[in-house]
């Protein structure tokens, strides 16, 4: 008789069905409370010297929403059940959307003068602008990627729901962090440099990598709870787990060359703008 995972035998009536939505209450409580948030500190606004106060645009709060939504499909209906009954390779996009999709949108939809204020506090403001050193989110980023990966911690994450969700909420902001030396919108906590920010995304690539090759090139398989699970269109558990390896290697490794790319135009695009300035002063 096939044994389920450890997952399954606790959630026994979840199985996976596209004609029907899982939804999982806290996730809907974390994200209203995350949007009730920027709605407040959106209303209180910032002052602005010409008068009136400034809000959120447009186009930042459609990026919020971006943003919210797709932490909602990602942890909720078929893939959330995909990712934790049946497939690794599934737990892998479920990362990759949660750790290089979200945390830039909501980067993006956050103008600094909401994140301001709190840096004025004693304790904050100096923490603040420690984790957020690039060594310092770099490090933490690995380290929280690797630690979640080990057999052992992963088999904890599958087996009980509490540890799950603790590793999802680490992942993310530990992918925020991440993110923070190539997106701040405040300039208290600055950006690199355009080449800065071109070695750290192409740095950022060889721990991950390293993370997929141990995953891709296993022998056995690393994350039991995926063994005896109800196959999915006949995929074994060890070509679940190679898929699953192969997505973390490629497309995100690949996802980081794209953003070191879009640096490179942007920093050639700021030397064409410097250069006709320079002309013109000269002029």
């Amino acid at each position: 008789m096939t044994q389920l995972p450890i997952a399954l035998l606790l959630h026994p009536a979840a199985q996976i069905g596209w004609t029907q939505f899982t939804v999982h209450a806290s996730t809907v409580v974390g994200l209203l409370l995350l949007g009730a948030l920027y709605t407040w500190r959106a209303r209180r606004g910032a002052p602005r010297t010409t008068g009136g106060r400034a809000s959120p645009t447009p186009g930042q709060r459609a990026l919020l929403c971006i943003g919210l939504l797709t932490i909602f499909f990602s942890l909720n209906g078929p893939l959330h059940d995909l990712s934790d009954f049946y497939l690794f390779s599934a737990h892998m996009v479920q990362h990759l959307l949660l750790t290089l999709v979200v945390p830039p949108l909501l980067i993006r939809a956050t103008p600094g003068w909401m994140l301001r204020p709190a840096l004025a506090n004693r304790v904050v403001g100096p923490v603040a602008r420690w984790i957020t050193r690039p060594v310092v989110c770099f490090a933490i980023w690995n380290l929280v990627l690797a630690f979640w990966h080990l057999p052992p911690v992963y088999a904890q994450a599958m087996g009980n729901h509490e540890v799950h969700i603790a590793q999802h909420l680490m992942f993310m902001v530990a992918a925020t962090l991440m993110w923070w030396p190539i997106l701040s919108p405040l300039p208290e906590l600055p950006r690199l440099s355009y080449p800065g920010q071109m070695l750290y995304c192409f740095l950022l690539t060889l721990p991950m990598s390293i993370v997929s090759v141990y995953i891709t090139y296993a022998e056995e398989l690393l994350y039991p709870a995926y063994g005896s699970a109800p196959r999915i269109m006949g995929i074994s558990p060890m070509q679940d787990q190679l898929i699953g390896g192969l997505i973390m290697w490629i497309p995100g490794g690949l996802f980081f060359y794209g953003i070191l790319s879009v640096v490179f135009f942007k920093w050639v695009a700021r030397g064409a703008v410097d250069t006709r300035a320079g002309a013109q002063v000269a002029g």
